[in-house]
């Protein structure tokens, strides 16, 4: 499956998984490397000396390539990004942020980077920035969410007009059938982060694996557009933000009822009531939790067998 992407980070298979907060440590990004993908570490969630920790465990764990997932608006964003330089990270995500202020910089270290955008427009920034290859991100994902709420089918081939850059398509992806239907409108790869939170090496809580696993259609919302949009799983802490939202709360209300460390109480800690469990809308799909080398493997053989399928299909119009 050699492609820009690949060629791109060095890595057997075009498939990249997320670096979801409180999710993606060491042990998940390592895994996914040894599997073939690309491994990110999602620094969300970290403080910098937990970070420099994941990050010399995952060089133990794994010989190939595995990045950081950094989301720009991150307080303590200069010393992140001065322990990923000092400890040798040859790749990083960036996202949640204008891609000019650190691409430069981290190029000018040997570092290859790309940058998560939600809506076509960005692509031309991303090209200004400089950027390596970006990923396209579309409503359905997990996490935080662009504001226009734009689908991946949509937005993989708006993004693919603007740009000639290597593109990877995240959200609403967990299947080697996904991953074709992306490369298709004109992906070079994927960004997989639902399917990944259900594996044994994520550092989920099982509460909030088997919360995903447990998942059916309809079972998610995108909640906080007036803060960042965030997808969740409908649990009572989403049922009060709804009922607020309904009722016209300000942003200062919401950030209230959203508090501290919500997300680390509901994916880390387990709360499946009163924590925050960010999701993409495929976790419908997602009915088990297996190694991550497993899933890759699945992903891979799917894709190959689709794509076999196709070359035979005859069509009469």
């Amino acid at each position: 499956m050699s492609n820009r992407i690949s060629r791109l980070f060095n890595v057997k298979y075009p498939i990249i998984q997320g670096g979801m907060i409180w999710c993606s440590g060491w042990k998940l990004a390592s895994a996914v490397s040894n599997a073939g993908g690309l491994g990110l570490i999602g620094a969300g969630s970290m403080y910098p000396d937990i970070l420099r920790e994941h990050i010399q465990k995952a060089k133990k764990a794994t010989n190939l390539p595995f990045g950081v997932n950094v989301p720009l608006i991150y307080p303590d964003i200069e010393d992140l990004m001065k322990i990923i330089i000092d400890e040798g990270v040859k790749i990083v995500f960036t996202s949640a942020g204008n891609p000019k202020i650190w691409t430069k910089h981290l190029q000018d270290e040997g570092i290859k980077v790309a940058h998560v955008i939600a809506n076509s427009k960005f692509a031309a920034k991303c090209e200004e920035a400089g950027v390596d290859a970006i990923v396209a991100e579309g409503f359905e994902a997990g996490g935080h969410n662009g504001f226009e709420e734009t689908t991946t089918l949509t937005l993989i081939p708006k993004v693919r007009e603007q740009t000639i850059l290597p593109l990877i398509a995240a959200g609403g992806i967990a299947t080697g059938r996904q991953m074709l239907s992306a490369m298709v409108l004109g992906a070079d790869g994927v960004q997989i982060g639902s399917r990944f939170v259900a594996s044994e090496e994520s550092s989920a809580h099982t509460n909030f694996k088997n919360a995903v696993v447990d998942a059916k259609e309809g079972g998610t919302d995108l909640m906080l557009k007036k803060l960042i949009p965030v997808r969740l799983i409908k649990n009572e802490f989403q049922q009060r933000v709804k009922q607020a939202e309904n009722n016209g709360a300000s942003k200062t209300e919401l950030t209230e009822i959203l508090g501290k460390a919500r997300a680390k109480l509901g994916m880390f800690e387990g709360d499946t009531v009163e924590g925050e469990l960010e999701i993409g809308q495929v976790s419908s799909i997602i009915d088990s939790i297996k190694p991550a080398g497993h899933i890759i493997n699945d992903i891979v053989l799917e894709y190959k067998v689709a794509k076999e399928q196709l070359n035979h299909i005859k069509y009469s119009f």
